[in-house]
């Protein structure tokens, strides 16, 4: 038989379950509203006698029986004993009652068991929940194979007691790394607390101090409990070596200050000249650049000094980038009306490409350019960029247009053309007449090669234009 119980943290025993009555059990406190209550006959006793209830004995004699009167009884050896009385049900309902009785305790058997391997848990708390469990089995108003748990006990409560010797020893090995632990960090604190302070980083070796603490709390909270002498020898080696860290760590920030404040009176000075350039608006910008080299060269003035300050200096210049700004704003509103002139243009030149007369292409192309450097720059610049590239997109077809025209007319390549032409022309006519010889005189080879060798003339000729 299978139980299924929800699993319980460790730290808590099985809870105890209720026990059943065995004597009479009424109908309606045991019984499903589902369960319809009927008489009860023979042959319901019968049927359920031989139905196989938890597990099954060798010899096929069930754990639990049914009389005539309702009463549920369970075999324990060659024995019977009365757990209670259904009445009012069937003989297969009472019998599963006190069957589900015996699944629980199963269940805390099964679950006692899984918490026994998971570990986690004490021996000694596993043995005395063992025992209560044990309380439960014995005599229990339940049907099943009682006798089976209880062995299944006994060999758990054997376990365990072997369990409680292997805590025993664990408990002092966990002592033994409980000091070796607590040694290793007094160690660390004290290598921290021997370093050259001129040579330490600061900020790290504070976060690992801070580490370190956390670490020996964490230790003495959590860890077992050392020996008192050894517990206030380690501290005392600890808290020294933090005494000496915090030490040097303050002597150190002294210093630092002290550097500090010759950096702060430094940029405060040039926080003063950036601010003194507000009135030269756009023309300050390139005083305000050098004041920012020496600026990142000043070195450190403290993380809130160094803020305040820099605040104040980004102000100064972010005044004189703000005219900037504004006049170029200014630039891109009076931009308006040359944007749209030059998109104008733009749709004009579109004909260039239009014209077949390349010289009328390159007069109308020349009037766009002229007329387009009158109207001048325009802002914002990558809005200039974008019309510039159109504009010249348009004046590279044309030249392309020029360069094959120019090709096509030079003299010396219409000279080699003409010489080209004439020389195909003849060869056309030679093989005219070798084709017509041929024809005459039947030779289809000749006709052939002939027909040939004057198709690739005259595709030839035709390339040139002739």
């Amino acid at each position: 038989m299978t139980a299924h119980a929800d699993p319980t943290p460790e730290s808590s025993d099985v809870p105890e379950a209720p026990e059943a009555t065995p004597a009479t059990v009424t109908p309606a406190a045991v019984t499903p509203a589902s369960f319809a209550p009927r008489r009860t006959t023979p042959g319901d006793v019968a049927a359920a006698s031989g139905a196989a209830s938890g597990a099954s004995a060798s010899d096929d004699v069930p754990w639990g029986r049914v009389d005539d009167e309702g009463t549920v009884s369970v075999r324990e050896g060659d024995d019977w004993r009365v757990v209670g009385q259904f009445p009012d049900g069937s003989p297969e309902e009472a019998l599963a009652y006190f069957e589900r009785k015996y699944a629980d305790l199963e269940g805390e058997v099964t679950l006692l068991e899984a918490r026994a391997r998971r570990g986690g848990a004490s021996a000694a708390d596993l043995r005395a929940t063992a025992t209560t469990v044990q309380e439960r089995i014995t005599g229990a108003a339940a049907v099943g194979d009682l006798a089976a748990l209880t062995a299944r006990v006994a060999a758990l409560t054997d376990t365990l007691a072997e369990a409680s010797e292997t805590e025993a020893a664990a408990a002092r090995e966990a002592l033994d790394e409980a000091v070796r632990s607590r040694t290793e960090i007094v160690e660390k604190a004290e290598a921290l607390a021997a370093r050259d302070p001129k040579t330490v980083q600061w900020k790290q070796a504070s976060a690992e101090m801070s580490d370190l603490f956390d670490a020996w709390q964490a230790q003495q909270q959590n860890g077992p409990r050392l020996p008192r002498s050894t517990a206030q020898a380690l501290w005392k080696r600890f808290r020294d070596a933090r005494s000496t860290v915090d030490k040097h760590r303050r002597e150190f920030y002294a210093e630092l200050d002290s550097a500090h404040k010759v950096v702060r009176e430094r940029k405060n000075a040039l926080v003063e000249k950036a601010e003194a350039l507000a009135p030269r608006g756009e023309d300050g910008i390139s005083a305000y650049r050098d004041l920012l080299d020496q600026w990142k060269a000043a070195g450190r003035a403290g993380k809130k000094a160094d803020d305040a300050l820099w605040a104040r200096f980004k102000a100064a210049g972010d005044a004189l980038y703000g005219a900037r700004a504004e006049r170029e704003a200014a630039d891109v509103e009076a931009s308006r009306e040359k944007i749209d002139a030059k998109k104008e243009l733009l749709i004009e030149a579109k004909t260039v490409g239009d014209e077949r007369d390349l010289g009328k292409a390159r007069t109308l192309l020349t009037g766009i350019q002229r007329r387009w450097d009158e109207i001048g720059r325009v802002y914002p610049r990558d809005v200039e960029r974008g019309l510039d590239d159109d504009l010249r997109k348009i004046e590279q077809a044309l030249r392309s247009r020029e360069d094959i025209d120019w090709k096509r007319n030079n003299p010396e390549t219409k000279a080699r053309a003409n010489d080209m032409t004439r020389q195909l022309t003849d060869a056309i006519e030679k093989l005219e007449a070798e084709l017509a010889a041929a024809e005459k005189s039947g030779d289809e080879k000749a006709v052939a090669a002939a027909r040939d060798a004057l198709e690739a003339r005259r595709g030839w000729l035709s390339a040139l234009g002739g």
